[in-house]
């Protein structure tokens, strides 16, 4: 059966950036790093360096190999958790090492991928039957920078 794998280029410190990333989400590793040692479109034997890492139960390779296209907003890794406890450490995580807010619970890590940091609830929230109370929270959600569980919690419920 396929494997379907994420793969994420870095121009620079994709060691940095896999290894933070493993410390901050619980349940993920790095899984093995190979350095390519045939000279590539990249640049000479042992410029590229891939990392096969998993994130929760997500995996990724990340490739170091010079620059490219940069990271943009067509593609995101969203964090499904569970409370805002944990919201609040991994927001503060990305922040404290250089990623910069941007709204509805999107933030830019330091190396310019985007991030969506957001409770399993929002999204059952968004999907609710009474799609008065669905708009509510989706209202609430579109002006806030990082989720408020609470604040989305009142709006559905009125």
């Amino acid at each position: 059966m396929p494997k379907v794998v994420s793969n994420l280029w870095f121009a620079e410190e994709a060691r940095e950036a896999v290894a933070f990333y493993v410390s901050i989400i619980p349940n993920s590793k790095i899984d093995r790093t190979t350095i390519l040692p045939a000279e590539t479109p990249s640049g000479p034997p042992g410029s590229v360096e891939l990392i096969e890492f998993t994130l929760g139960d997500q995996a990724f390779l990340a490739m170091k190999a010079g620059p490219l296209d940069s990271f943009n907003h067509s593609f995101s890794i969203a964090i499904l958790v569970e409370n805002q406890a944990e919201i609040d450490r991994i927001w503060g995580a990305f922040l404290a090492n250089g990623g910069a807010p941007e709204a509805c619970g999107w933030l830019r890590d330091r190396w310019g991928l985007s991030w969506q940091i957001v409770p399993r609830i929002l999204s059952e929230m968004i999907a609710d039957s009474d799609r008065e109370r669905a708009k509510r929270v989706t209202e609430v959600m579109l002006g806030m920078v990082k989720i408020d569980v609470a604040a989305l919690e009142k709006a559905f419920n009125g």
